[in-house]
């Protein structure tokens, strides 16, 4: 539950076909917003998503979308537009985890994971910035990782690309709040989605005994949206650890 009214919003969560994204997708809708559910492969997912939010009384469609291609979020955000509204909250989800050791990393593994966690929070927030500037009001939170300040279990890549997205955060948060805009990002650390591939034996290294749950990042997205005097922030969610 978010405790808030966002029945006169629309929100587009990139990435939404399954774990931390549908989470945050089904509770936006919870909340009364009308949910664009992206997805670039997994239709069937996404439909999921969608059929669920529709059963309980809300709004959503899937739209298929590369978001690490402008041309295919400059569709995106208009498909959106176009069958719910223009985006007043964006949640920048999209994001790929490919293991690789410091002597296995490729240039293609480093430049696909930039684009994909990185380069589509610029594309998709630069698309949406037009008609939040027009409204003055909405709502961005990119979905980091504790990788961003920690050793994670990843790679140097992926660290990369999540410190990038942090950095991003600060700089559109500096230079749209004047604007009516805001900017966080949320991190969490050790989710248990299919992303960590069944790992439940990293419990271990959390003080708090057990891996988070999609639902309870979802929670912070949602306390994020609520506070209109918070921005260039990262929540950080770890389950008491320090770095991970």
């Amino acid at each position: 539950m978010t405790g808030q009214n966002l029945s006169a919003r629309v929100a587009l969560v990139a990435g939404a076909s399954r774990g931390i994204g549908a989470a945050v997708a089904l509770t936006l809708a919870e909340a009364g917003a009308a949910v664009a559910v992206n997805y670039r492969e997994r239709a069937g997912d996404a439909d999921a998503v969608v059929a669920r939010i529709n059963a309980n009384g809300g709004r959503a469609i899937a739209v298929a979308a590369d978001v690490s291609q402008a041309a295919a979020v400059a569709r995106l955000v208009d498909q959106v537009a176009s069958a719910l509204g223009p985006v007043d909250i964006l949640v920048n989800n999209a994001g790929v985890a490919i293991v690789r050791g410091v002597d296995d990393l490729t240039e293609d593994d480093f430049d696909r994971t930039i684009a994909v966690n990185l380069k589509s929070a610029f594309l998709c927030t630069q698309a949406v910035l037009p008609a939040m500037r027009a409204r003055k009001w909405g709502r961005i939170v990119n979905i980091s990782s504790g990788a961003a300040r920690g050793a994670g279990a990843i790679g140097v890549h992926y660290n990369a690309s999540k410190a990038g997205m942090e950095g991003l955060t600060r700089g559109y948060a500096a230079r749209l709040v004047k604007e009516g805009i805001t900017v966080n990002a949320v991190a969490p650390s050790l989710i248990e989605t299919d992303m960590m591939g069944g790992r439940t034996d990293l419990a271990r290294n959390i003080p708090l005994g057990r891996m988070g749950q999609a639902e309870e990042v979802a929670q912070a997205v949602a306390m994020v949206l609520g506070n209109g005097y918070m921005t260039g922030q990262t929540i950080v969610l770890n389950g008491g650890m320090a770095f991970i």
